[in-house]
């Protein structure tokens, strides 16, 4: 079951859905809508555009991707089929070739493997419109701000600020409704960097929409560096210690936070990056 438009901010709004627990954002402007993310699917983009019909009398006249895991981007092709510009990290493209294409490529011919997944008719669609560097938009005849960021959840992560209601919407880099998912393309000894940079940008009464979950402040954001800051500092010291990579046992402290199998990919990335390096 999926919520309502929460008002997060002036003419800013979140909606929760499921599956996933997934925020899509709106921004309100005088002529237009920006949405801020398209879901796992075509049926599922259908949907935020039937409900952003029904509850605002405004066009859509742009979409955000806030990072490239299929979640986020999967529903791009049911924006671009109208003519909807798609914005979104530069990188998008390659992660796609790397990792989307590959999963999407498994489910379609072992639809047993992930049984939840409706991707038969999904049509990978990178954004249109590629960013590589801060860029300020005025699609709806509003700013909204897109600000690239370092590796952390993937090379892909992109911030997006409203400016005049001070929201962010930060995808993924930030969960509050579970732990920040490793795997697909992480980046775990960069990520805590990631976010000390955009801190910088963060003012104390900001408001932050995750990617999945309801909005959380500055000091959350501190938090979830400092744990993240603690998973990489110990897969580093396993990897100077010459513990191979089956051999290591994150602190228990971790494991209050996360899963094994996340902590398991975390390491798994990060000793590949350690190992190209």
């Amino acid at each position: 079951m999926n919520g309502d438009w929460i008002r997060v901010g002036r003419g800013v709004f979140q909606r929760r859905y499921q599956p996933l627990d997934i925020s899509i954002g709106v921004v309100v402007g005088p002529t237009g809508l920006v949405i801020v993310d398209t879901r796992g699917n075509p049926a599922e983009a259908e949907e935020i555009l039937r409900d952003v019909a029904e509850d605002f009398s405004l066009p859509v006249v742009a979409a955000v991707d806030t990072h490239a895991h299929y979640d986020h981007t999967f529903g791009n092709q049911a924006f671009v089929a109208r003519g909807i510009p798609v914005y979104g990290h530069h990188r998008i493209p390659h992660h796609f070739a790397r990792h989307e294409e590959r999963r999407l490529e498994k489910v379609r011919n072992q639809p047993e493997s992930e049984p939840d997944k409706q991707w038969l008719d999904v049509e990978l669609t990178a954004p249109t419109m590629l960013v590589d560097a801060r860029l300020r938009i005025e699609p709806g005849g509003r700013a909204v701000e897109l600000l690239p960021l370092p590796p952390g959840h993937t090379d892909t992560d992109l911030a997006i600020l409203v400016p005049d209601a001070r929201v962010w919407f930060l995808g993924d880099v930030i969960e509050q409704s579970g732990p920040p998912m490793f795997g697909s393309g992480s980046f775990p000894l960069e990520w805590p960097e990631a976010l000390r940079s955009l801190l910088q940008e963060i003012r104390a009464a900001d408001v932050i929409v995750p990617g999945h979950g309801s909005v959380v402040d500055r000091a959350f954001v501190e938090t979830q560096a400092t744990q993240l800051q603690a998973v990489a500092d110990e897969i580093r010291a396993a990897h100077d210690a010459g513990v191979a990579p089956s051999d290591v046992r994150l602190g228990r402290q971790l494991h209050d936070h996360w899963p094994d199998s996340f902590l398991r990919s975390a390491v798994r990335d990060a000793y590949a990056r350690l190992s190209d390096g």
